[in-house]
């Protein structure tokens, strides 16, 4: 299953609060300035990462799980394995997100057919940081 243009144009254009699960504190980490470029093109970026709970990055704290999120989350982008993703998908669902995104090489296309039967939209094995990138020349 591949994620239309149309439709992550429309993600891009509509959510504000984006949850990072599998955030690291390590600059040299995709998770680190991908989340950080997201921060800066004006997304609420939620890190997420249970070795970091607590702690501040980028200006908010993280978050041990995504039920642990105090306010609604828009989107789910997931910074783990095909694996991990069913159950971090599973989580998204249940606390109201409007999408889940999987990163490059992340596919598991029993959780997106779970999240798109429970109304979510999906992109699996893409970047935001790439398709940002890719619309703004």
């Amino acid at each position: 299953m591949r994620a239309s243009d149309s439709l992550i144009d429309h993600v891009l254009k509509t959510v504000r609060t984006i949850a990072v699960v599998g955030v690291s504190n390590n600059p040299s980490r995709p998770s680190h300035y991908v989340a950080a470029y997201l921060q800066q093109c004006g997304y609420r970026v939620v890190p997420v990462n249970p070795g970091l709970e607590g702690q501040e990055f980028l200006g908010e704290t993280v978050y041990r799980d995504l039920k642990s999120i105090p306010f609604p989350v828009d989107m789910v982008d997931i910074f783990r394995n095909s694996d991990a993703a069913g159950p971090i998908t599973d989580e998204a669902i249940a606390i109201g997100a409007k999408v889940v995104w999987m990163q490059l090489d992340v596919i598991n296309e029993e959780a997106a057919g779970r999240a798109e039967a429970a109304g979510l939209a999906v992109v699996m094995d893409r970047c935001p940081k790439i398709e940002l990138g890719r619309r703004r020349g």
